[in-house]
């Protein structure tokens, strides 16, 4: 049988396949997470997770052990959430509408869902991704009651909570780009390469300047690329080598695909992701949505470089 530990530490690095945001997650050290993992490894008799610098994977062995625990784990969570409903007598109804900007924001959303879903039986989540070019759209249109997104956001319309998690910088640059062997490059060489950015008439200009800049920290002028719409517009030019994009560091592990590198930028700020809701007309299902997501999101910290 497995021990309680082993089993949330297997999910979570499985998920997760990196070794400090399963720590974050599961409010433990690295070092614990490692121990446990070479255990369970001891245990099984096989190598259920290859690791290096640069990423963490799961082995055949170790995607065939996912795949028959997390069911089983998930309808154990599933019980304890209704029994949770259950004791407090809760009986609201609704529905709560949440956008998320960036996979492993999703990620967080979707986990979220599900255990509000399960333990408020009458309601219901509905789950959007929200583009980069409108991030500000859906709440005003009233579309949207809670949405997990990239900080800053300063406007008198909307409310923002604590921030939930901090992500270095990287940039994603063409496979054959002078920046794609480096170890890690700096906002200053923007100015040596060209930037995809977005169409921004419906982006905040402070938020523009933060993430898609048009110039360096010592004034030089950055220059611009095609002006995109939707992330995937991103992908594919730089991919084909049209220019270069500032990226979260963790966009390495759902984006990469052939002809595109990721390098750390070493005096960039990270990315920080929070909670915002309309500071008028706040559905009454945003209070219990934002304590599920308090429960299950850690103490803001930086996600390491490297696993």
């Amino acid at each position: 049988m497995l021990e309680r530990m082993e089993l949330e530490a297997f999910l979570t690095l499985a998920e997760e396949l990196h070794f400090g945001r399963t720590a974050e997650r599961l409010r433990v050290t690295t070092s614990r997470i490692s121990q446990t993992i070479r255990k369970l490894e001891r245990r099984v008799g096989a190598q259920l997770f290859v690791r290096n610098s640069r990423s963490v994977t799961l082995t055949e062995v170790g995607e065939r052990l996912r795949d028959d625990l997390l069911p089983a784990y998930e309808q154990i969570g599933l019980g304890l959430a209704q029994a949770i409903a259950t004791a407090r007598g809760v009986r609201i109804k609704g529905v709560v509408r949440v956008g998320w900007s960036g996979p492993w924001c999703g990620n967080l959303m979707v986990r979220a869902a599900d255990l509000f879903r399960a333990r408020y039986a009458d309601c219901e989540v509905e789950i959007q991704e929200i583009q980069l070019c409108d991030p500000l759209g859906g709440m005003r249109a009233g579309t949207v009651d809670v949405q997990m997104t990239e900080f800053p956001i300063a406007e008198p319309d909307i409310t923002t909570g604590r921030v939930l998690f901090r992500e270095p910088r990287s940039l994603m640059v063409p496979a054959d780009h002078p920046f794609a062997s480096r170890e890690s490059v700096s906002l200053e060489e923007l100015a040596d390469t060209v930037l995809v950015t977005l169409a921004d008439a419906r982006v905040p200009r402070y938020w523009m300047d933060r993430y898609f800049p048009r110039r360096t920290p010592a004034g030089r002028p950055i220059p611009q690329g095609p002006a995109t719409t939707y992330w995937p517009e991103v992908l594919v030019h730089v991919a084909s080598g049209v220019g270069v994009s500032t990226v979260a560091a963790r966009a390495e592990q759902f984006h990469s695909r052939p002809g595109m590198a990721f390098v750390p930028v070493h005096d960039a700020s990270n990315i920080d992701y929070g909670l915002m809701w309309p500071t008028a007309g706040k559905n009454p299902l945003v209070a219990p949505f934002l304590d599920i997501i308090d429960e299950l999101a850690p103490p803001a910290q930086e996600s390491p470089r490297r696993s």
